[in-house]
């Protein structure tokens, strides 16, 4: 007995709680109008029938690798829904706007943790801020993507995304599996950090399936949560630490190894796959869409900010520039989209003619 007093004595000076709003407390402060919900509901039909191949665009998913600033995330939405009309016929845009960041070690976790750079870890204002700055994209116009990677976090957004990715990291996760079967939009999951596909065919396969797993409800209680099986899971490759794997001859080799009918295929342009060079993602862009009638690639991701290269989190620090990896500047991103759709223009010509 003493010993057991000991160790919830150690428990209680180890460890601090600190409550948070429930989801349904902070949807409520920050409601989805039925105009918007109704929005959403049509983008995320949208991406299923590019995904599907009933739309011939090509889904491009761009935006900081995480976001940081408000300020300049909404500069870059005003940005990307101006472009959008320009290539609407050819592309279509998803703000990436990711509000976690997995680390392989320690660091900064994202804006939905620390929203003000500072170690502070005040995630009741990041809960509020994300979900504020969401709205406001939103509103805007445009769907929004990010990284499904605190299960709990789910509960907060899940009415707000149009399509969500499944990292390298927990791709292999089965909580990941499971409340990617739960999630009302596309996901897609990416290949293992060392080129392994089984792993994200695999998860493809289980997420697909119905599951009964812990979870919390929207009145925040621990709760048995039945999914009906998410059929809009798919691929995505994000090269490995060996090197890229966009190219057609390694999609090719992939379809061998699925032994069956391959999931509709998305493209990181970064990571392995742009041997982590920013700088280089136009180029893998370049190609992918040089091979996309043979690959039937439907979708492509690229890291972009209003400015090129990433910086550190300090007191001075350089607006609308990523704090986490590198990503391409405002201008090339958008010269090398409206060379894409150019691009995709003519192959549509050639192909009916």
């Amino acid at each position: 007995m003493n010993a057991l007093n000991t160790a919830l004595q150690q428990t209680q000076t180890t460890a601090k709680e600190t409550t948070l709003s429930l989801p349904h407390q902070l949807k409520a402060q920050f409601p989805l109008s039925a105009k918007l919900a109704q929005q959403i509901a049509e983008q995320r039909q949208t991406i299923q029938n590019i995904l599907d191949g009933k739309d011939h665009r090509l889904m491009v998913v761009t935006g900081p690798c995480s976001i940081h600033d408000p300020i300049s995330a909404l500069e870059y939405a005003e940005k990307l829904q101006q472009l959008q009309s320009k290539v609407s016929d050819q592309i279509f845009l998803v703000m990436r706007a990711y509000i976690e960041k997995p680390r392989t070690t320690i660091g900064w976790k994202g804006f939905l943790y620390d929203p003000n750079l500072d170690g502070s870890s005040n995630m009741q204002l990041g809960l509020e801020k994300s979900r504020e700055l969401y709205l406001q994209i939103i509103e805007i116009g445009l769907p929004i993507a990010s990284e499904i990677l605190s299960p709990m976090a789910t509960a907060y957004f899940d009415d707000l995304l149009a399509w969500g990715a499944i990292g390298a990291r927990t791709s292999e996760s089965q909580i990941h599996r499971e409340i990617s079967s739960h999630m009302p939009y596309s996901i897609g999951f990416k290949n293992g950090t060392d080129g392994s596909i089984q792993i994200a065919l695999d998860a493809i396969q289980s997420a697909s399936h119905p599951h009964e797993f812990l979870g919390m409800s929207q009145s925040g209680l621990p709760c048995i949560l039945e999914s009906q099986g998410n059929r809009k899971a798919h691929l995505i490759l994000r090269g490995a630490n060996s090197g890229p794997n966009y190219q057609l001859a390694e999609i090719e080799n992939i379809k061998e190894k699925s032994k069956a009918e391959l999931p509709a295929l998305v493209i990181d342009c970064s990571h392995g796959n742009s041997h982590k060079n920013p700088l280089l993602q136009p180029e893998v862009l370049r190609s992918i869409v040089d091979e996309r009638v043979q690959s039937n690639v439907r979708g492509v991701m690229l890291e972009s900010y209003l400015v090129d290269g990433q910086q550190k989190i300090s007191c001075e620090m350089t607006y609308g520039q990523s704090v986490t990896d590198g990503c391409l500047g405002w201008d090339k991103t958008q010269q090398l989209l409206l060379e894409i759709a150019d691009s995709l223009r003519i192959s549509q010509l050639k192909r009916s003619a």
